[in-house]
């Protein structure tokens, strides 16, 4: 088995992440419109209905923008905890909400999606790992710093997205009042170009393939600088900087434990139409 995974949008603007694999699929967050992941999705050759749940990390508003009209449209289950789905104020059918419990797997398929808490001012924030037989891909934004849970499940992955929200720098020569510094830096915020590289350098598998560099601040990052910054790292793994603007492609992600046998290159499955339920 493998999963075929790609960043729909990632940053202040809205992140939305794809992970599947032949015959089911989720996202985790919506934080763009139901119009936006429709036409990317079919862009990419994705079909909606192999969408079976959304799974939502916490209540900022680049997270959950467009949950409430995808899930009526698609008839998806949303999994959220109830203070979440309470502080994001997310009108939801009651038949669509599910409740989920950290470390608790859920199945859906031949998917198992775990969910951990992480450190982040939100009311109750959760990140993802997502697994299908032996292949696990994570999704690890929107964190203040790499506590244990984060370093356990980062540890375990063929792929991960994982956020370098900004620059160190940039942020403390950059416009932004003292307080915001203060908020992004300080523990409960996001992740730094080098806190993200130190969880990469010190605590990557050998077998990891992909690396989607995440949530970067419009700001105080640059994308160039960063995949620049990785890719001196990187060694074999498959450095991607997701965009605000636009879908990545789809990258395969298969087991990657024989190193001769690593897969390179992103891929769109073209046997795949696109159309609405």
């Amino acid at each position: 088995m493998s999963l075929f995974i790609t960043s729909l949008n990632s940053g202040s603007n809205g992140n939305c992440y794809y992970i599947g694999n032949d015959k089911e699929a989720i996202l985790v967050d919506a934080g763009i419109s139901c119009r936006e992941i429709e036409i990317r999705m079919k862009r990419l050759g994705l079909l909606m209905q192999k969408v079976k749940a959304i799974f939502v990390s916490h209540e900022h508003h680049d997270h959950i923008k467009g949950i409430h009209t995808l899930a009526k449209k698609h008839q998806l289950p949303v999994y959220i905890t109830e203070a979440t789905k309470k502080n994001g104020k997310l009108n939801l059918q009651k038949n669509l909400v599910i409740s989920f419990a950290a470390h608790e797997p859920v199945v859906i398929g031949d998917l198992v999606i775990i969910p951990f808490p992480k450190l982040h001012d939100a009311s109750d924030p959760y990140s993802f790992v997502i697994s299908c037989k032996e292949i696990k891909v994570g999704v690890f934004t929107d964190i203040g710093a790499a506590c244990p849970h984060v370093i356990k499940y980062f540890q375990q992955c063929h792929a991960a997205f994982l956020e370098a929200n900004y620059d160190e720098a940039m942020l403390e020569n950059g416009n932004y009042p003292y307080f915001l510094k203060t908020r992004i830096r300080g523990g409960m915020g996001h992740l730094s170009n080098r806190q993200a590289l130190e969880l990469f350098n010190s605590h990557k598998p050998a077998f990891m393939s992909h690396l989607f560099l995440s949530h970067l601040s419009k700001n105080n990052n640059c994308p160039d600088l960063v995949g620049s910054l990785f890719n001196k790292h990187a060694g074999d793994v498959k450095v991607i900087v997701a965009s605000r603007y636009a879908e990545t492609a789809v990258y395969h992600i298969r087991n990657t434990n024989n190193q001769d046998q690593k897969f390179r290159q992103s891929f769109v499955p073209r046997q795949l139409s696109f159309s609405f339920a």
